[in-house]
C-alpha cells in the first residue's frame, strides 16, 4: 500500500476499503475515525454562557462518573482526569467539560450538555473557558471529535480550535463485532 495513495486521500473511500481489507486479512477492522483539534491562540477567547460556571479540581468531580457525563470524563481512565468546568442552572449541573491528561503536556477536552440545554452556547462556553484555563496552566488543550459528530466539530471551531490531524484506529474483529451487537 505504501506510496499507492496520496496521504491526504488514504482515509477516504474507496481507499479506506483497501486499508480495511488489509487489516481484515490480519484479524482486525477499522473501528474509530476521529479528527483532532488544537487551539488557535488568536481565536481562543472566553465565550458567554447564560448559566453560572464553576471550575472543578480533581476530587471535586469524582461523583460525576455517570452516563450523562461520559464524554466529559474518562470512565476508563479516571486517574487521568485533571480538571473540569460545570454549567449550572441554579443548583443543577446542566453541562460539563473535562480535561484528561492524554500526554504530560496535552490535556484533551471532552464535553457533555444535557439535551434540554443544547443550542444555547453552553458547550462552546465551557470548552473555550476550559481551553483557556488549560493554557494558563501551561498545558496544550486538544479536542477530539468523531468524523461524523458534526455538532462536536462545530463546537471545537466555535470555541477557537482548528483541525490539526485525523486518526483511524483498528481493533480486533471480535471487539468491533462485539461493539456492533
Amino acid at each position: 500500500m505504501s506510496g499507492k495513495y496520496p496521504t491526504e486521500h488514504l482515509f477516504e473511500t474507496p481507499n479506506l476499503h483497501v486499508l480495511n481489507d488489509y487489516f481484515e486479512e490480519r484479524g482486525f477492522r477499522v473501528c474509530f475515525m476521529a479528527e483532532y483539534f488544537l487551539p488557535d491562540v488568536g481565536a481562543l477567547k472566553p465565550l458567554d454562557c447564560p448559566y453560572s460556571l464553576k471550575f472543578l479540581e480533581k476530587g471535586e468531580f469524582s461523583d460525576l462518573y455517570v452516563p450523562a457525563w461520559s464524554n466529559a470524563l474518562s470512565f476508563s481512565r479516571p486517574e487521568d482526569d485533571v480538571l473540569a468546568i460545570g454549567a449550572y442552572d441554579g443548583e443543577m449541573l446542566i453541562g460539563l467539560a473535562g480535561c484528561s491528561r492524554d500526554a504530560e503536556e496535552m490535556w484533551q477536552i471532552g464535553i457533555d450538555v444535557l439535551p434540554a440545554y443544547r443550542h444555547h452556547g453552553v458547550a462552546s462556553a465551557l470548552t473555550s473557558r476550559l481551553a483557556l484555563e488549560t493554557t494558563r496552566r501551561g498545558k496544550v488543550p486538544l479536542h477530539c471529535a468523531a468524523w461524523s459528530n458534526i455538532p462536536s466539530v462545530r463546537n471545537a471551531i466555535r470555541s477557537g480550535f482548528r483541525p490539526a490531524w485525523a486518526e483511524i484506529t483498528v481493533k480486533s474483529r471480535e471487539m468491533v463485532d462485539g461493539m456492533n451487537q
